[in-house]
Parts: structure tokens; C-alpha cells; sequence
């Protein structure tokens, strides 16, 4: 069967139309995490597509990178729609007005991206490909970024968008402030990275449960001492 004509290829294109439009409708900037998580999402699925239609298989590549760009955009999902839009629903804001465009690009970049990537890592395969020592690794990109935009701002402080985030700027609170809430979302991150794993090896742990186990073969019936004693009987007679 070709690849073409595999689910899991069409998926994965459309994680990269959508990541790519919502990208291309936008007017943010890449100093967002939002920007550079999507970005990472693109690279990555648009070298899926090609390695899976280059290779003839339904398995993308670079299975904990995969791990890696679920995570980045996972949390972009739930900062934003918790954080940042404390739970409101974005659909009101996608029929009409004129940011409509915007819209729709936070919508894509927010929602949309997030949970296509999620419903990937779930059914797609490779499964059980991630490791528990892959978490700290997983973890060096989203707190480098907090520590970049801090230190970024304090060494120039005329640079634009300096805190793209409320919870970033030490201005509303203080920088003890600002190093709680990094502290607290470090936890966060933590415990969501540990639920990707976990969920990567369950959605394993239940396809073994689900698969149906072979049936042995019957053992061969033992000889009838009788039967295997005839022919000498026979011969002595």
C-alpha cells in the first residue's frame, strides 16, 4: 500500500498547512513563544511529509523531537487559552470585524496546531519511542526562554516587545514576582511533559492489551505404545 494513500501522511500534512497559515496570517512577532513554538512544529512535520513520502513509511523521524515539539506546542495551547485568554472561547471572533485575520491566525496557531499535533502523538505512530531521561532535555528550550527574555531586557532596555508575556514582566510585581511564576510554570511544565510521556507509553501499554494473542499450536498426541509395538509383536509370531 502507498504511502500516499495513508491517513497518517494527509494528518501530518495538514498539521503543516495549519501551523503554516496561521504563521503566514500573523503579525506577531518571533520574539513570541507562540511564534517559535509553531516554527518548530513546521520545521519539524514539513521534514516528516518528506521523509515519510521519501521513504515509503507511516513512522516519522526523530521520534523525540516529535516528543520535544508536542510539549512546545502543548503548552503554547494551554498558556494561552488559560493564561491568556482565562478560558474564553476564541470562536466568537472568527466570523467578523476587522481583526479578523488575527483571529483566525490565533485561532490556527492556538488551537487548532496544538491539538492536531496531541491527536498526532496520540494514534500516529512511532509509539513508545520516548524516554523519561528525555524530559530535562525537553525542558531546556522553555525555561531558556524565560531566562533569555529576562536577561534580554535587562542588558537592552530599549528593546521592543521586551516582556511578551504579563507574567515575564518583573514591572507588575517585581522580579520576585516574576521568579515565582517561572518556579510555579517549571512545575507545570514538569508534570505536562511527564503526562506526554506517560501518554506515549500507555497508548503503547493499549494497543499490546487490544492486539489479540496468538493461539498456540495443540502439542502432537503422544504415541499409542500399543501402535509402535505392533510390528515387532507381529515379527516373532
Amino acid at each position: 500500500m502507498s504511502v500516499w494513500t495513508r491517513p497518517a501522511l494527509w494528518w501530518r500534512l495538514a498539521i503543516v498547512i495549519s501551523a503554516g497559515l496561521g504563521l503566514i496570517l500573523s503579525n506577531s512577532s518571533l520574539v513570541y513563544f507562540t511564534i517559535e513554538s509553531n516554527v518548530i512544529v513546521l520545521g519539524y512535520f514539513a521534514s516528516a511529509v518528506y521523509w515519510m513520502a521519501r521513504r515509503g513509511t507511516v513512522d516519522a523521524p526523530a521520534p523525540r523531537l516529535r516528543g520535544a515539539a508536542t510539549l512546545y506546542i502543548t503548552i503554547t495551547g494551554l498558556v494561552a487559552h488559560i493564561l491568556l485568554n482565562h478560558g474564553v472561547s476564541p470562536l466568537p471572533g472568527l466570523g467578523s470585524g476587522p481583526a479578523q485575520l488575527q483571529n483566525w491566525s490565533s485561532f490556527l496557531l492556538h488551537y487548532t496546531t496544538p491539538v492536531m499535533v496531541l491527536v498526532d502523538w496520540l494514534c500516529l505512530k512511532p509509539r513508545n519511542a520516548s524516554r523519561w531521561r528525555d524530559l530535562p532535555l525537553w525542558l531546556v528550550f522553555p525555561l531558556g526562554y524565560a531566562v533569555v527574555t529576562e536577561v534580554r531586557a535587562a542588558l537592552f532596555p530599549s528593546f521592543p516587545l521586551k516582556y511578551p508575556y504579563f507574567f515575564l514582566d518583573p514591572s507588575i510585581e517585581g522580579h520576585a514576582w516574576v521568579a515565582g511564576q517561572i518556579a510555579q510554570l517549571t512545575v507545570e511544565f514538569v508534570l505536562l511533559a511527564a503526562l506526554v510521556i506517560g501518554l506515549d507509553r500507555l497508548g503503547t501499554l493499549i494497543n499490546r492489551k487490544l492486539r489479540p494473542t496468538p493461539t498456540p499450536a495443540p502439542a502432537p498426541a503422544p504415541a499409542d505404545p500399543a501402535v509402535t509395538t505392533a510390528p515387532a509383536t507381529a515379527g516373532k509370531r
